[in-house]
């Protein structure tokens, strides 16, 4: 029989609706029954695609011992982290702060409450690779509730408020300097220290996509001029773009590398990954001038655009790394069979017998040999086969094959329909469809970036379409007008739990990008709302600081701000990057102002911590620019406006509002809210180029080449001194 979780809209939690274990979801109803029942809680906190997680659920959640376990001694709570991010920051921080680890599946046992008292992450159900069993951990903490139980709340009670102290903080000073440009030049010192100049990336295995860092150190370049930082990034995306952790056939990057190599990744595939990524490598090839970071970008978005998009043009959560292996021999394949990566691996054998004539190419390009290519397999997961990743270039292929470079080129084509045709086959991964606040405007913001600066895409279209479904989506699903109010996730026709500081900052982002892409006032007018609202939900006006909850939830025990950079960007780094934004678009110095006060929370020393908050040090860099307004006028898709666009879009500017507007279709909505367009107009029937900075313009330039230099002069990177 199904368990409560069954009536849930999670696919996490739908995943357990047919354990033995008698779980509840997180709310009233548990906390009241551990009261009733006197008995501690047991809350498990993972996602959907979380591998280990899956793991532990057939290993313990699937066992009925296991389950009559829990049933008799706890009450079981499944909580979904992507849902309820709250609830998962405050027990991750006890696990970490008790074991100095942290992950998922989290593990945690609570008073009913809510104080934990024990935690840890994965547990296998009996004591194996010198980690205690689930099985025994269960009885000695059941053991402890009942003989103990003194000990054991005081020991909650201790740590709670500890943790309660820990993350206070203290209060900014008054007044404190917004760091300069020598923070900058630390927090790059700080990241060439660590930088894995043969391989890329920062540190030893495992290796994570952390777009965040790159993102600081490309925007380093352009306040400084810094080639150093620049290379960093591009060997770094470089790596990544050509190594196994991206999905070489059908696009899109996986969750991780487990070596340093970036060549055998964790195959799990997230939005936010994508969505981050996607704009890192916009930067990238802005930065470098190469095509080759645009091409990556646009293979990403088609992956999303593809798999990870619902019919209504919202982005979707994830793709999971496990999946079942092709049956053979029409063999039934069972749930435990499933593997990681079995969606994306081949065979040398498989290789030769689709591609016939190509699998040379292919063998060379993608690094296959007949014993498998995977050298890091620490569970021995990828025996005998192959992990794609690019071991020769184009040239080389050509000249180890004798054949010309376009010749490679059309076979390299061929054989990526045909492994894709054929991977279509196969079982997919499971596909993780809800639809989350945050990560939909992360996507946003991607899709209308590349609709910004691809400006000579054929696919430039494609990407506008696609950032401006999923914004109507998220109107139309998880915003509340009536009530000012931001949901955080939509599935099944449900929509529910109500915003957190990120989803509105992400939303907002990606509501600024699409402005800046459509110059559509109703975007901006979304964009203005949400960061007021967020404002007035999660804003610390004594410390400048952002929680990332409102702290109206009594059952959320700890309001805590977040700060750290991550996998995701903190809410408060993407909330003054959006600050200061707006400030330069409407010309409100309030809006930039309130940045400066949650700048000045860090101090000079913020470049010192750059590893740790990359994405609020490049805010920092962003103070200490030039913020140039830059406004092409013309009518679209005229060859005149599309050159002044193609040349706007030349150029790197991470620091710069850019819009381009039709005066024939004149947006009076956005004339109104920005009264200093008002003027702009063609000049003598062609396109005209406007350079503002701080709202003063130059005089209009219809000569790309003139434009150029007037963007230069606005925009050049200050001097190093």
């Amino acid at each position: 029989m199904p368990n409560r979780l069954a009536r849930e809209r999670s696919p996490y939690l739908l995943q357990h609706a047919n354990n033995p274990v008698d779980w509840f979801p997180w709310g009233d109803e548990a906390f009241a029954h551990a009261r009733d029942e006197d008995k501690p809680i047991f809350l498990s906190i993972g996602y959907s695609t979380c591998h280990w997680c899956h793991v532990m659920e057939h290993e313990s959640f699937e066992s009925a011992g296991i389950a009559a376990q829990l049933n008799r001694d706890f009450v079981s709570i499944k909580l979904d982290r992507e849902e309820r991010p709250d609830v998962d920051r405050v027990y991750m921080s006890f696990v970490q702060a008790t074991t100095g680890a942290g992950g998922w599946p989290m593990s945690v046992w609570l008073t009913p409450d809510l104080k934990p008292f024990f935690g840890g992450t994965y547990f296998p159900p009996e004591s194996r690779w010198g980690r205690p069993g689930f099985s025994d951990v269960l009885r000695e903490i059941a053991r402890a509730w009942r003989d103990e139980r003194p000990r054991v709340l005081q020991g909650a009670d201790t740590i709670v408020e500890r943790l309660r102290q820990a993350t206070a903080g203290e209060s900014a000073p008054d007044r404190a300097p917004v760091a300069d440009r020598r923070a900058i030049d630390t927090g790059v010192a700080q990241f060439a220290q660590a930088f894995d100049a043969r391989h890329g990336g920062f540190g030893g295995a495992p290796k994570f996509p952390r777009p965040a860092e790159l993102l600081f150190l490309l925007q380093a370049f352009a306040l400084t001029g810094d080639t150093k930082a620049k290379s960093m990034a591009l060997d770094t995306l470089r790596a990544m773009a050509i190594g196994g952790i991206r999905d070489h056939i059908g696009g899109g990057f996986h969750r991780y590398s487990v070596d340093a190599e970036w060549r055998v990744p964790h195959f799990e595939k997230m939005l936010y990954d994508q969505a981050q990524l996607v704009i890192a490598c916009l930067e990238a090839a802005q930065a470098s001038g190469e095509a080759f970071y645009a091409a990556v970008a646009e293979d990403t978005l088609d992956y999303v655009r593809r798999d990870l998009t619902a019919a209504d043009g919202a982005f979707l959560s994830a793709e999971d790394a496990d999946s079942l292996p092709p049956p053979a021999d029409g063999a039934t394949v069972t749930h435990a069979e499933k593997r990681e990566g079995a969606f994306y691996v081949w065979t040398a054998a498989e290789i030769d017998r689709l591609l016939g004539d190509d699998a040379a190419v292919a063998r060379r390009r993608f690094g296959i040999v007949d014993g498998g290519n995977a050298l890091a397999d620490p569970q021995g997961e990828f025996r005998g086969q192959n992990l794609l990743y690019i071991a020769q270039s184009i040239e080389e292929v050509a000249a180890r094959a004798s054949m010309t470079p376009d010749a490679v080129m059309a076979a390299l084509g061929r054989i990526r329909q045909t492994l894709f045709d054929e991977r279509s086959k196969r079982p997919r991964p499971h596909l993780d469809d809800k639809v989350i606040a945050a990560w939909n405007g992360l996507m946003i913001a991607a899709a209308a970036r590349a609709a910004r600066v691809l400006a000579d895409s054929p696919r430039r279209g494609d990407w506008l379409t696609m950032a401006t479904r999923a914004a109507e989506a998220v109107r139309m699903h998880l915003w509340r007008a009536d009530r000012r109010r931001l949901l955080r996730r939509y599935r099944d026709g449900e929509a529910a739990v109500e915003g957190f500081c990120e989803d509105y900052a992400y939303v907002a982002w990606g509501a600024i990008e699409l402005f800046q892409a459509t110059a559509d006032a109703r975007w901006l007018d979304w964009a203005l709302e949400l960061t007021a609202i967020e404002r007035e939900l999660f804003s610390d006006e004594t410390d400048g600081g952002w929680f990332s909850t409102t702290g109206q939830d009594p059952r959320v025990i700890l309001r805590l701000k977040e700060d750290y950079d991550g996998a995701e960007p903190a809410a408060a780094s993407v909330t003054v990057r959006n600050l200061i934004t707006l400030g330069s678009i409407i010309g409100d110095a309030a809006l930039v102002a309130r940045a400066g006060r949650t700048l000045e929370r860090y101090g000079p020393q913020i470049g010192q911590v750059v590893r740790v908050m990359p994405f609020m040090v490049a805010n920092a860099a962003l103070w200490n620019a030039a913020r140039p307004q830059i406004v092409v006028v013309g009518p679209e898709g005229r060859e005149d406006r599309r050159g002044l666009e193609e040349e706007l879009a030349a150029h790197y500017l991470p620091f710069a509002v850019t819009l381009a507007i039709d005066p024939a279709a004149r947006p009076e909505a956005t004339i109104a809210k920005l009264p200093w367009l008002a003027a702009m107009d063609v000049r003598d029937g062609r396109a005209a180029g406007y350079v503002c900075v701080d709202f003063v313009c130059r005089a209009p330039v219809t000569d790309r080449a003139a434009f150029a230099a007037e963007i230069e002069n606005a925009s050049a990177p200050r001097r190093i001194i």
